[in-house]
């Protein structure tokens, strides 16, 4: 089975999304993840900030790495999001996980998004299904 790390390493590396997104690991543990990237101008809504979906993919690509970091195949079934406060260009946000629930085919998890000021601009959770299979 794969560490944490390598698991990690290749789903971020085969997902044009996040690197898209500009997203940068920052810490990888099993259930246990920290993400960081920063918003560009392309990420704005009408309104001049961050469209609600910027914090959302941050968060899911968090949900996913840290659900799949214990080696099990894991995919979302289930996720909801609370935008706390506004995030404006050239903010940096840190996507923090923490795995609520564990068991063999089902794990919980809260994704916390703070802002370069550690102010928390939005709080996710999420639902995974472990499928059995194995990261090879």
């Amino acid at each position: 089975m794969l560490a944490p790390f390598e698991i990690v390493n290749k789903m971020l590396n085969n997902d044009a999304y996040s690197l898209w997104l500009g997203v940068d690991l920052l810490s990888i543990n099993k259930g246990d993840v920290s993400v960081k990237m920063t918003v560009k101008k392309e990420m704005t809504n009408g309104f001049g900030i961050a469209h609600g979906g910027i914090t959302y993919a941050l968060s899911d690509s968090c949900l996913a790495f840290s659900a799949n970091s214990h080696g099990i195949h894991a995919v979302s079934i289930e996720t909801s999001i609370s935008h706390l406060k506004p995030v404006n260009v050239g903010d940096t946000l840190i996507a923090k996980s923490n795995e609520i629930s564990l068991t063999k085919r089902i794990g919980v998890y809260q994704i916390d998004v703070y802002n370069q000021f550690n102010h928390i601009v939005s709080t996710l959770k999420g639902t995974m299904y472990r499928t059995g299979k194995i990261w090879e």
